[in-house]
């Protein structure tokens, strides 16, 4: 046996397991809760859900105010139902998809790009260790600042649709299913977002590979003629939101079941992919 091969195995077994889980996580919670970037990011997703609800509130406002004036306002308001305001809180959430998103694509590429994966690893040999503890930090987070920030778009809301006679009631059981599910689906854009980063491990490509997948997507498949795009635009990620918050089901769409199991799968693959290439490239 030569001497490289020694000095390898006696190195893996001087390395030992590392730091407790719970330690790694609180690691990544002081990381994420202490980059200025992180909280300017976390702040402007908070402003713009509030600022889209209220924008939101007083467009719908207008019309209904119209709808008492024109017959076609009217049959198109009829058509929506009577509750339309049980939407507004949640107006903001493409905005917040794109910035949360973007986030969990920074936290994990700006590891490579600053030079600090070196560190982390070096501290924590096992690799999946930081990973883990970073998806977990960054899913809570989306999921905690996203339901608060639904809660306060709608109490913002609330005086607005009062103006002009419109029901809002963030106490009712579709009010709350939004709540929740559109938290849920952020904090699963975010985990998707941070498994772009660490597959690509560059900012930009991962942001960009984000708003493709999110955003260009859905508008490509839908230009695209042939039965095949319009089959396959049902399972992109961004329109199993549509899907799981209808009052009703709409036809030629996904079940509920069918798009949250579509969605955990568009979580599972990229973040399994990201934790394979995690343990097999070079920091």
């Amino acid at each position: 046996m030569s001497t490289t091969t020694l000095d390898r195995k006696s190195m893996r077994k001087s390395v030992g397991p590392g730091p407790a889980f719970h330690r790694v996580l609180n690691s990544e919670f002081i990381k994420f809760r202490t980059l200025l970037s992180t909280l300017i990011l976390l702040a402007s997703t908070a402003l713009v859900m509030v600022g889209f609800a209220a924008l939101s509130a007083w467009g719908t406002g207008q019309f209904a105010e119209r709808a008492g004036r024109d017959p076609q306002a009217a049959a198109a308001l009829a058509a929506q139902g009577g509750d339309i305001a049980v939407t507004i809180p949640t107006s903001g959430i493409a905005f917040a998809q794109l910035i949360l998103g973007s986030l969990g694509v920074l936290l994990m590429s700006s590891e490579f790009t600053t030079g600090m994966a070196r560190s982390t690893f070096a501290a924590v040999p096992k690799r999946l260790s930081p990973f883990l503890a970073k998806l977990i930090v960054v899913m809570v987070s989306a999921f905690l600042l996203t339901a608060v920030s639904i809660f306060i778009a709608g109490l913002v809301a609330l005086p607005i649709v009062n103006n002009y006679d419109l029901k809002l009631d963030l106490s009712s059981s579709q009010s709350v299913k939004l709540l929740l599910v559109n938290s849920i689906y952020v904090a699963a854009v975010a985990a998707i977002g941070m498994s772009l980063g660490t597959i690509v491990r560059n900012s930009a490509g991962g942001i960009m590979s984000l708003v493709g997948l999110f955003f260009v997507a859905p508008i490509a498949f839908q230009l695209i003629p042939g039965d095949f795009f319009v089959e396959a635009r049902k399972y992109l990620p961004g329109n199993t939101i549509n899907a799981m918050t209808a009052v009703e089901h709409v036809p030629d769409t996904l079940e509920v079941w069918q798009a949250a199991l579509v969605l955990g799968a568009w979580v599972v693959v990229p973040v399994a992919l990201a934790m394979v290439l995690l343990k097999k490239r070079d920091v």
